[in-house]
């Protein structure tokens, strides 16, 4: 069984909603059976491409206390989940070149690695402060899970993917997509923005027939 999730390595939610469906997935015993395949989605598509720190991005957005409010209460749900969220040291910066990076995972390597390697871009972004527009983080990375370093290096400073990753968040955006993570299951089930592991396996079974 096939499930799609949109959704962005710059959204704290996708990266729960994320860990969740796995952690349903392993409860059910359904790990050789389900592959969970990765859609690009960007929240802010005009994100520079210079890292900034996130704080300051949601700072003007939000104001100081509500951005202290919501980073302190996803830190703590995240807590609550097994997910380390450091706030103070992600860096804000554009992920096209990432969701490109996870374009050539899926398409050369497969679902499963995809989602090896959106976890590992997770976890740079929003626990280790690591600039995953930086083509040397991002190749490092990708190693980490399977892909060879030389291809990666060749396709970072090629233009290939750029296009194919535009048009998909554009459908996505056409399809009526403005909240992340989205779920989809082979059924035709939803499951959109905040969600648990309870409601995500409750899906599978549905979508599964059990």
């Amino acid at each position: 069984m096939k499930v799609e999730v949109y959704g962005d390595i710059a959204c704290p939610w996708c990266r729960l909603g994320t860990h969740q469906f796995h952690r349903a997935v392993a409860a059910a015993g359904a790990e050789p059976d389900v592959e969970l395949v990765h859609r690009p989605y960007q929240l802010l598509p005009d994100t520079s491409e210079e890292p900034r720190p996130l704080m300051d991005t949601v700072v003007e957005m939000f104001g100081p206390e509500q951005a202290e409010a919501m980073l302190t209460e996803m830190t703590r749900v995240g807590a609550s989940e097994g997910i380390e969220y450091r706030f103070d040291r992600a860096m804000a910066v554009n992920t096209l070149t990432a969701h490109r990076l996870l374009w050539l995972a899926l398409y050369e390597h497969g679902a499963e690695v995809q989602a090896a390697l959106a976890t590992a871009l997770f976890d740079a972004y929003f626990r280790d402060g690591v600039n995953v527009a930086d083509h040397m983080q991002l190749t490092e990375l990708a190693e980490r899970v399977g892909l060879d370093g030389g291809r990666v290096r060749d396709f970072l400073a090629s233009e290939e993917g750029r296009a194919e990753v535009h048009e998909q968040v554009a459908a996505a955006r056409r399809e009526g997509v403005t909240t992340v993570p989205r779920f989809v299951f082979e059924n035709g089930e939803l499951i959109v923005g905040v969600t648990s592991t309870e409601a995500l396996g409750d899906a599978l079974r549905q979508a599964s027939g059990r």
